[in-house]
């Protein structure tokens, strides 16, 4: 089809001089409203008003100025069908051919502080989206263009051959609705926030637990497979906005990532962000298998691979500060099968290149992570569950002492770490830990005594004064008699089971301290 009249109403104006200069070059008449027909004006390109076309002035303080028949008739209209042609030409109906439209920002308008209920309302746009759909629609006579990405492409083609073929037309259809789909369903959300008890309407805090939840995520890449080669997988990231935490991150080397690799990098990646000073995480299968805290990105490393070299064989592992040439070259010496991490310092890049196969990636925002929802999601049968976050940082102050012998300062030490790291080990999670590194970790077993016999068996380092760490109260004091045993000399658990008074007396014929932090962890 043939473009001959182009339709251009957007409030992102990126790039659009440009465009649209080129389709009036190419004898396109431009019809346009408000401050894009301003814009384009002052640009020296010659612009239709929209009340020109339809004979109606802007209404309403701008909010009806393009519904109206002579645009949606012109949008609209079915250029092979007979009836569609003469009831247009009768109400003398001009084609509109190209529809260049984008929408307010109503999302980012959601998001200031100081909103007011009429200005939330006021940012939903209505003409925009109208002409969306509708050219949409009717793609097999009418391009739709929203993204400001997609101006090159369609000018070229429009250059070429004076039309937009309909394989682009369909595509640009599908983003579009896919486009009106995620603001509809931003907006949807965000009236959730309104209450209208009081006779008239109120704002108040986005609700944590919407009453509806709206998806729009579009593929960025296909993966080799899933879980298992049987499976077939890919990535989504949130369609319309840019990719954040591990999605966004920019692989510098290595083959394609998989869905068990990406899975794992998660897993690392949320562990790593849990330390403030120079931290490393090995994990394999979705579990830490050797975590460390040190001084310098080196040590922790080779602490961290110390708690389970065999392991960490083929494992994926996160440091939280830029990989610097030393610890690269630590690395090195292993076979990795992916890290991330906030930056690589040119010599450390020169350590890995002949790894052909390992993957770096390269996340420079480490603490932008959170997901379009700041929500956790499991598909079940017919549903998905839907959990906020487990975001709890404790403190030395949360900690209760409840055996006669206090921990020392470095057992607290030593406890607060290994807490951290029983946090994003599966549940039943045992660790054994000493201030800033783990020695021995359990993970996963429908016992916490037996998660405790795994830890003391992959121990590959002294447990002698080391503290464990249990992310749910000991329901039986065997737990922490084979730790006692191990060497273990301090305990920290949720507590709440109704054999505390056994679990602690355990732990006093030990010799062991224990504290309470009434919080769990379990991992699912």
């Amino acid at each position: 089809m043939p473009v001959e009249r182009a339709l251009v109403s957007v409030y992102d104006k990126s790039g659009l001089t440009e465009f649209v200069r080129q389709l009036a070059g190419r004898g396109i008449e431009i019809v346009s409203t408000g401050g894009t027909a301003k814009l384009l004006r002052e640009a020296g390109i010659t612009v239709r008003d929209v009340s020109d076309l339809t004979g109606w002035p802007e209404m309403l303080g701008g909010r009806v100025k393009t519904l109206h028949p002579k645009v949606h008739g012109g949008i609209l209209f079915r250029r092979g069908e007979a009836g569609d042609r003469a009831q247009t030409a009768e109400h003398k109906i001009a084609p509109i051919d190209l529809v260049v439209v984008n929408l307010y920002p109503f999302e980012a308008t959601a998001a200031k502080p100081d909103l007011t209920p009429e200005e939330l309302i006021e940012n939903i746009d209505i003409g925009g989206p109208t002409m969306v759909r509708s050219a949409a629609k009717n793609f097999e006579s009418v391009a739709v263009v929203t993204d400001p990405a997609d101006y090159a492409a369609v000018a070229a083609e429009i250059s070429t051959h004076g039309e937009v073929s309909l394989a682009t037309r369909l595509e640009l259809a599908r983003k579009a609705f896919a486009l009106t789909a995620r603001y509809d369903g931003k907006i949807a959300t965000e009236l959730e926030r309104l209450s209208a008890a009081s006779g008239s309407i109120e704002l108040g805090e986005r609700p944590l637990l919407p009453e509806r939840l709206h998806f729009a995520y579009a593929r960025r890449q296909e993966l080799r497979y899933g879980e298992n080669p049987h499976q077939r997988a890919a990535l989504y990231v949130p369609a319309s906005s840019a990719a954040r935490g591990l999605a966004a991150a920019r692989q510098l080397q290595g083959k394609e990532l998989s869905y068990n690799n990406l899975v794992d990098l998660e897993a690392a990646l949320d562990l790593a962000k849990e330390f403030r000073r120079p931290a490393a995480v090995i994990v394999k299968h979705n579990n830490p298998c050797g975590t460390a805290e040190q001084e310098t990105l080196a040590e922790a490393y080779v602490k961290a691979l110390a708690c389970d070299p065999v392991s960490a064989y083929g494992g994926v592992m996160a440091f939280n500060r830029p990989l610097d040439a030393a610890t690269a070259e630590e690395v090195a010496k292993l076979f990795v099968e992916c890290i991330v991490a906030p930056g690589y310092e040119p010599a450390a890049l020169e350590k890995f290149a002949p790894k052909k196969n390992l993957r770096l990636l390269h996340l420079p925002e480490w603490n932008n992570a959170a997901s379009e929802f700041d929500l956790e999601l499991k598909r079940i049968s017919g549903g998905i569950l839907v959990q906020e976050q487990d975001r709890h940082e404790l403190a030395q102050r949360d900690l209760k002492v409840v055996t006669r012998r206090a921990p020392t300062r470095e057992e607290i030490e030593a406890m607060l770490f290994g807490w951290k790291v029983c946090k994003h080990v599966k549940s039943n999670a045992i660790v054994f830990a000493r201030a800033g590194q783990t020695v021995g970790i359990g993970a996963g077993q429908m016992s916490r005594v037996d998660s405790v016999k795994i830890a003391v068996m992959k121990a590959q380092l002294p447990l002698a004064g080391s503290v464990v760490a249990s992310d749910a109260f000991f329901p039986f004091p065997d737990g922490v008699e084979e730790a006692g045993k191990a060497g273990a000399t301090a305990v920290i658990q949720p507590g709440g089971s109704v054999r505390d008074s056994d679990v602690i007396a355990a732990a006093e014929r030990m010799g062991m301290a224990m504290v309470f932090c009434g919080v769990r962890h379990f991992r699912h």
